[in-house]
């Protein structure tokens, strides 16, 4: 598939999100994830509203390639692949900032565009297509 570089951002390690084993517990993985798609949809626009229409996502996954540890700093780079008629792809790859050769993690999620008060799906707007065109 073919992906464009939307977003990047940093996030610390915190202490609280090791387990009982000494590393990032996995489903914080999915909080990292959701904070970059968040922070980007943000930046474009587009948060979700419920009065509205906007992102809501259908699947979410996520590979652990090799273990986070505390203290340290994550990169989240966000990619998206080509839009369809109401929804898009995410792929996201995790990298601590002491690192940044090696991918600890990549998920994604595919976003669907959603008209709240009716619970249904909708095209996307004009000018998030663009967005995510290249």
């Amino acid at each position: 598939m073919h992906k464009k570089l939307v977003h990047t951002t940093r996030i610390a390690i915190r202490w609280g999100d090791m387990d009982a084993m000494g590393h990032v517990n996995n489903t914080v993985y999915f909080r990292y994830l959701e904070q970059a798609r968040i922070e980007w949809l943000t930046a474009i626009g587009c948060a979700p509203d419920p009065t509205a229409e906007g992102p809501v996502i259908v699947n979410a996954h996520c590979s652990f390639n090799k273990q986070l540890k505390y203290p340290g700093e994550i990169e989240i780079l966000t990619y998206v692949g080509p839009p369809g008629r109401s929804s898009f792809e995410t792929i996201q790859e995790i990298r601590r900032v002491d690192s940044a050769d090696i991918i600890y993690a990549h998920g994604g999620a595919k976003v669907v565009w959603v008209h709240f008060p009716s619970e249904k799906s909708t095209p996307l707007p004009e000018r998030v297509r663009q967005l995510l065109s290249d």
